[in-house]
């Protein structure tokens, strides 16, 4: 019969501690204490946070909660975090799949309910970016960067190769087109070994040399740094500059300073070098004329990296 303890060095997660340390008023030094770990800043305050749930498999975290957000705030109420310790059907951006073996990774969701102006809520994803980089270069002692729009990187024998990524999605509540509301995914390998990448481009904390791959602290610290971070960002009505988010992504982003390619819809493709990003948190390319071009992660296949 299998059980979450069959493979020892991926233990599975401790929802209720992790409920304590970072749900509502009862995350107090105390709680997070009690299931500390290396690299935790205990008493950090936990943020908006109001229920947390880990299950053993779904198909998608993501799925899961735009579902229940969709019944509108006094059912769902913002604040919600879903982790999933297996996902059949995790998906990317662009739809790329996203899988990895049982308990090996970090496959969470929170479901955010903005006070700022919707034409803001672009920012939620790189502000995601900014969040998981910090907490995990804090936490696992590993230097994280972004990739635009929300690629987080590592390197790995002198390689830059891709340790997760980040979905956001939009929902509209079914019973009031105002109570909006933005799922935001998170998938991070944490454990992964090398046979078991999806790709060889991909990497893990522990190919990394992660100083830790115990999951609970690593969520704790990703859930309080992303916490903060929005609360900040949200009362500064989203706005980027007031809340110091485009100075902490433009610092994290390695895209920036490289020649790039940006493949675009109809066979179109932008090439130069990444010079910003603006205040839409769109890339900025400036080509061989000099012109400058902003694109938005909506638009854009892939960006890398010219050989």
């Amino acid at each position: 019969m299998s059980s979450p303890w069959s493979d020892l060095d991926r233990p599975p997660l401790h929802e209720a501690a992790l409920a304590r340390a970072l749900v509502g008023p009862a995350a107090s030094p105390a709680a997070a204490g009690d299931a500390g770990g290396a690299g935790d800043a205990g008493g950090a305050p936990a943020g908006p946070w109001t229920s947390l749930r880990v299950v053993p498999e779904t198909g998608s975290t993501n799925t899961d909660l735009v579902a229940e957000a969709r019944r509108g705030p006094a059912e769902a109420p913002g604040g919600a975090v879903l982790i999933a310790e297996a996902q059949t059907s995790g998906r990317g951006r662009l739809d790329r799949s996203w899988t990895a073996p049982p308990r090996s990774g970090i496959n969470l969701s929170v479901l955010l309910r903005p006070a700022a102006p919707m034409a803001r809520w672009g920012w939620l994803p790189l502000l995601t970016g900014v969040a998981a980089a910090a907490a995990l270069s804090r936490t696992a002692e590993v230097p994280v960067r972004l990739k635009w729009p929300n690629d987080l990187l590592v390197e790995i024998d002198g390689e830059e190769r891709k340790l997760g990524g980040i979905l956001a999605e939009a929902v509209t509540s079914s019973d009031d087109a105002g109570a909006g509301a933005v799922v935001v995914g998170i998938g991070i390998n944490v454990s992964l070994r090398a046979e078991e990448l999806p790709v060889p481009t991909a990497a893990s904390l522990a190919l990394a040399g992660a100083a830790t791959t115990d999951r609970d602290p690593l969520v704790r610290a990703l859930l309080r740094e992303l916490g903060s971070r929005f609360t900040a960002w949200d009362a500064a009505d989203g706005d980027p500059e007031a809340s110091g988010l485009r100075a902490a992504y433009t610092e994290l982003c390695s895209t920036l300073g490289r020649t790039v390619r940006v493949e675009l819809p109809g066979d179109r493709e932008n090439r130069g070098e990444a010079v910003a990003v603006d205040a839409d948190g769109r890339l900025v390319i400036r080509t061989a004329d000099g012109a400058e071009h902003a694109v938005g992660a909506g638009d854009v296949v892939h960006v890398r990296p010219v050989g």
